[in-house]
């Protein structure tokens, strides 16, 4: 799957949802510790970068800091090119942690206790079981995270970690995203790679100590970027010195940079395809 707008199910299950964002004292006591590197790849509160998972990018590239791409599509060589093209360029593995994708070459190693329901506007794509991350669904990942490392990324881009706000198939708890979550981001770490949020908002606070930086989709849009709308937003994360990258698709720039900018978020406005095509709104 390419990119991902949140499914929202109105005003009432996204205030519900909010207060599981500020982690309930049980659900945070049974998390594990975060896990340090203090190798890995912190980006600027302010990073230019460029989000392109339709194709491999290729010359000429855009002079920016950071390029996310998918870590199936890319070779080695593909990221060794972005890297040498531009002195301190990180590039970041797209992997999609909380779906099944029936084009990838690993499909045929999920098992099908671990396949749900049919993501809604994406064939060929299914909610996973993320409780079972402990048994084979765990060691696939595991294995995907391990294909980023050896081709050279800085950091990985999880998608789909927000599945129990949807519908998934299964009986997933807030608690159980976190749980999953969490070990996505501990095993990043143990790899050397940086990890980063991707959307989740209503578990922000919980979250923020795992993760190196936060991607975000039409928060703008949703009205739900900041701490003034949400109760715990992404100005806490650049507060903690934790870049925010957002992507908005149907607004007009004028509609949202000018407040992105106010708050050091990296906005762009993006196709929903992901393909090359990008106006940012800090100019580079």
């Amino acid at each position: 799957m390419r990119a991902r707008a949140r499914l929202v199910i109105a005003a009432l299950s996204a205030a519900l949802v909010s207060c599981l964002g500020t982690a309930a004292p049980s659900e945070a006591a049974t998390l594990p510790a975060p896990v340090s590197c203090s190798g890995c790849w912190k980006p600027a509160l302010n990073t230019s970068w460029q989000w392109q998972l339709k194709s491999v990018p290729s010359s000429p590239y855009l002079d920016v800091t950071m390029y996310d791409i998918d870590g199936f599509d890319a070779t080695a060589a593909d990221v060794s090119k972005l890297h040498s093209t531009k002195s301190g360029r990180k590039v970041v593995c797209y992997i999609s942690a909380g779906t099944y994708e029936d084009w990838r070459g690993d499909a045929g190693d999920f098992p099908s206790s671990v396949l749900g329901n049919n993501v809604d506007g994406w064939p060929g794509e299914r909610w996973l079981d993320i409780r079972q991350y402990g048994g084979k669904l765990g060691t696939i990942l595991q294995k995907r995270m391990d294909m980023c490392k050896s081709k050279g990324f800085d950091a990985i881009e999880f998608d789909n970690v927000d599945g129990y706000t949807n519908d998934p198939g299964f009986s997933i708890s807030a608690t159980d995203q976190l749980n999953f979550n969490t070990w996505l981001a501990n095993e990043a770490h143990s790899r050397g790679l940086s990890a980063g949020l991707k959307n989740d908002i209503d578990q922000l606070k919980t979250l923020q100590p795992y993760f190196d930086w936060a991607l975000n989709e039409e928060c703008w849009a949703n009205t739900e970027c900041t701490t003034a709308q949400t109760g715990y937003g992404y100005d806490k994360y650049v507060a903690a010195g934790k870049a925010v990258f957002n992507v908005e698709y149907s607004l007009d720039t004028s509609k949202f940079c000018s407040k992105a900018n106010a708050q050091n978020f990296n906005s762009l406005k993006k196709n929903l395809a992901l393909d090359a095509y990008r106006v940012p709104c800090r100019g580079v």
